[in-house]
Order: structure tokens, then C-alpha cells, then sequence
């Protein structure tokens, strides 16, 4: 068997979730969540949500209807700058992005614009897609997200690296332009792929992305890391340089110990939609779990 990736040399552990307007507050969550000592906040994106509701929901395989928060959810960009503006350290992530349908230019300047601002503490989850009515109201082909996904990633390293960028692709198409302000973060923020565990995915992951975000709330991600490390082989890429952040993480101080001892680089936690009151005390019971960990891996 491929050994495991070496163990984490620090607990990084934070937040997600869906940030809908009858919950907590980004702004409120996220001075909460520093405060407790967590590494991260994430938030998600979701443009509006067609009534057809002809695309089935990811979540959806034991007959759960879609939540309704995914409805309300805040723009992301939005929410994070609240949370920005109210933190120091906290470092700040799309849980995801959903890149095939939106526009280069506009998002590679969202982007750099909140890298800039909140000193170079932006994260960029990016998602595939799966709502094909969502993608269709933007005016993109749902057949044509991988690529429009991996072109878009791709024109807004340009922008963020160049003085004078542009960008050829099949789906994509930038002329010669400037924009400012860069990223504070050279070359831009690191670029994560949220998603399963199937040979597709992997492969983009390793192609162009700095990371990968798995969804999985097992204490081992063994064969995962595994399948990764062969994906790693088949294009010559060191796996350690994929950062691996895993999200609706165990809450399980035992498990995040045997996840870090894998070599994952975060854990990242999943809060419900809900009010402060629900909200807190969670935060409370996990930043006791956070802090077990850290003495246990270090961080």
C-alpha cells in the first residue's frame, strides 16, 4: 500500500455553513469563530434557485428534500467582507464557488478585491455545479462546466498575476486588459476543488487546483488519500502539494486526531442554519474538541 501522506503538524480546524438570511449573522459568526480560535470560516454560493427543481439535489439520494436555506443563502463575496472587516486573523473560504456560471473578469476582481483588503487571507473553494436551471439562467450549457470551470480558474490566475493579461480558451476569452488591485496573496488565493472521490474529479484536481475539498464525516480518509495519490502519479505531481481540507468533518476529537495523523492539511466543521442561539453553544462544545486536538497534533 502507498504510505500516507505525513501527519499534519498542526490542528487546522474550521467552520462551514450555509449562511441564509434567517441565520446567525457572517459578520456576528465570525468574530464568534475567531474568537474560539478557529482557523477558518467558509460560506457557500448559490445564484437563486429555479422552482422547477428539475436537477435532483446532491443530498437528495435518501429521498431529503433540497433545505430551504439554500434558497436564502447571502452572496458569498458579501458575507465574507463582513467577516473580514470584523476579524484579524480568521482566514476566509468560498464552500464553493460556482465558477461555471460566472463571469471571469467580475470574479477574478471579487476575488483579488477581498484578498487585498482582508491582507491576503482568502481561500477559493470551487464547485462543478449540479443545478442545471441555475446554470441555464446564467446563459452556460450545463455540458460545458468542467471546461468553462477549469478556463475560468485559468483567465483569473492571468489577471491576478500580469500587468497586461489575457486568456484563449474554448469558453473563455480575455483581450488584453489591466485590472487591479492584485491579491495580496502571491499569485492569488489557492484554488480548492469541492467534490467526491471519482476519477474525473481527481484528475482535475491534480491537473490545476492547489487543493481539494472531500466531503466526508469518516474518522479515516485513507483510501481517499489513496486514490488522490495515484491520481498524483498518473500526471507526475507531488501530492503533497494538494492541500486536502476535509468538510462535514467528525466532531470526534479521536477522529480529527486520526485525520491529521493521515496528513490532511484542515477539518472543517459543519454548522447548521440557525440562529445564535443554536449556534454558539456548538461553537462552544467544538472549540473544546479544537483545543484536545491541538495538544494532541499541535497548533
Amino acid at each position: 500500500m502507498t504510505a500516507l501522506r505525513p501527519p499534519a503538524v498542526s490542528a487546522r480546524i474550521g467552520v462551514t455553513l450555509l449562511t441564509a438570511d434567517f441565520a446567525i449573522r457572517p459578520d456576528d459568526l465570525a468574530r464568534e469563530v475567531e474568537a474560539r480560535g478557529f482557523e477558518s470560516l467558509w460560506v457557500p454560493e448559490h445564484s437563486n434557485i429555479p422552482v422547477s427543481r428539475e436537477s435532483p439535489w446532491p443530498g437528495s439520494l435518501d429521498g431529503a428534500p433540497l433545505p430551504v436555506e439554500y434558497s436564502h443563502l447571502h452572496d458569498a463575496f458579501v458575507a465574507l467582507s463582513m467577516a473580514a472587516a470584523v476579524t484579524q486573523r480568521l482566514r476566509l473560504g468560498t464552500s464553493v464557488l460556482l465558477l461555471g456560471q460566472r463571469d471571469a473578469l467580475w470574479t477574478a476582481k471579487q476575488i483579488a478585491t477581498l484578498d487585498h483588503l482582508s491582507g491576503g487571507r482568502l481561500e477559493v473553494g470551487v464547485g462543478i455545479g449540479w443545478n442545471r436551471e441555475e446554470m441555464a439562467n446564467h446563459g452556460f450549457d450545463f455540458s460545458s462546466r468542467w471546461e468553462r470551470t477549469r478556463e475560468v480558474a485559468a483567465a483569473m490566475r492571468r489577471l491576478w498575476l500580469d500587468e497586461v493579461a489575457a486568456f484563449e480558451g474554448r469558453q473563455v476569452r480575455v483581450e488584453p486588459t489591466w485590472q487591479w488591485p492584485k491579491p495580496a496573496q502571491p499569485g492569488g488565493p489557492a484554488l480548492h476543488i469541492g467534490g467526491g472521490v471519482g476519477p474525473r474529479l481527481l484528475g482535475e484536481v491534480v491537473a490545476w487546483a492547489d487543493g481539494w475539498l472531500p466531503i466526508s464525516a469518516r474518522t479515516s480518509l485513507a483510501s481517499r488519500l489513496e486514490a488522490l495519490h495515484r491520481a498524483c502519479e498518473l500526471v507526475g505531481r507531488d501530492p503533497l502539494t494538494v492541500q486536502v481540507s476535509v468538510f462535514g468533518a467528525t466532531t470526534s476529537a479521536d477522529g480529527l486526531t486520526t485525520l491529521f495523523g493521515e496528513g490532511i492539511t484542515r477539518a472543517v466543521l459543519t454548522l447548521p442554519s440557525a440562529d445564535r442561539e443554536t449556534v454558539l453553544p456548538l461553537l462552544d462544545e467544538w472549540a473544546n474538541t479544537r483545543e484536545k486536538v491541538a495538544l494532541r497534533v499541535g497548533g
